[in-house]
Formats: structure tokens, sequence, C-alpha cells
């Protein structure tokens, strides 16, 4: 045991130092804060629904979630159920299977709701387009507040696209 401890004194600390955060993040947060206090009052609650993406996307919903963005210091959180949320995130093509699946979600989804296609799949069915397989832009089966280009978007561009959404209400 002494050996472990004497190692590791000698050693020191590997790690890595925390990287200062962001001022554009937070900037972008703060006036999220504000839009979201505006519109509707209390924190914004959102349901992410992954229509039939590669999950790139995902992962950057992942990253604005973790601690070094954390979006809930700004008030917005993730739910499991659409009838608990005030926006949809939608994510990828929309699949022909899961295009009733989007309605049904935007239909649970009460009113004033917000739908934030998030990457170019979702803006315009990226690489995949229209097909058999395949219905498109999220706004060719559901209407669309703001539109979040990238592929995939940053955690800033995904919250820039929430405050534009914002201010169009």
């Amino acid at each position: 045991m002494f050996d472990v401890l004497r190692k590791s004194l000698k050693t020191g600390c590997l790690t890595e130092k925390l990287p200062v955060r962001d001022e554009a993040v937070s900037k972008a947060g703060t006036a999220c804060q504000k839009e979201i206090a505006r519109v509707f009052g209390k924190s914004m609650a959102v349901r992410m629904v992954d229509a039939g993406s590669c999950n790139g996307c995902e992962l950057e919903m992942h990253a604005v979630n973790n601690g070094f963005y954390d979006i809930e210091r700004f008030g917005i959180h993730f739910v499991a159920s659409p009838r608990h949320a005030d926006m949809l995130l939608v994510t990828g093509p929309v699949s022909r299977h899961m295009q009733a699946a989007l309605k049904r979600t935007y239909d649970a989804t009460p009113s004033p709701k917000l739908v934030i296609a998030m990457g170019d799949c979702a803006a315009c069915g990226g690489e995949f387009g229209v097909s058999y397989a395949s219905c498109g832009a999220v706004s060719n089966v559901i209407p669309v507040d703001a539109v979040v280009p990238g592929c995939p978007p940053t955690p800033l561009q995904l919250l820039e696209g929430i405050l534009t959404a914002l201010r169009r209400r």
C-alpha cells in the first residue's frame, strides 16, 4: 500500500486542466433564458425525437447537456414525454416508418409548442432527400419554427437555433 502511495505522490496530477467556459455559449444561453421567461414564464422542457438520423446530432445534444456547456443553468432541460415538452428537437431525415410517430408526437405536445429541425438532414433531407424510404426534411411532415444547420451542428449553434425559435414567438 505504501508503494502505491509513494508512486502516486511521485507521479503527481495527470489530468488536464478544466477549460475555460466559452463566453459565446454563456451569452447565447443568457439570451435564451430571458426569451424562455418571456415566452413560457418558466423553464423550457425539450423532447428530442430521432426521426432517422446517424446519431451525430444526438452526440452534440449530449454535449450541450454535459457539465461543460450545462444548458440546465439556462432553464433548458430534456424530458421523456412529449406531453411535458414545450419544444420538439427533431434530428435526421424523417424515415417513412417514423412519419406517423413524429406526427403523433407533435400532436401530443401541448401548445404553445416550438419545433426545431437540428442538422442538415432534418433541414433538407441531407444526402437522403425524398425517396421511397425517406420523407426528407422535417418540414415535409410537421411545421418547423427554426432550422439549425450543420452536420452535426455545434452546441453553440444549437443554442443560437433555440434562441431564434424563441424570438419568433
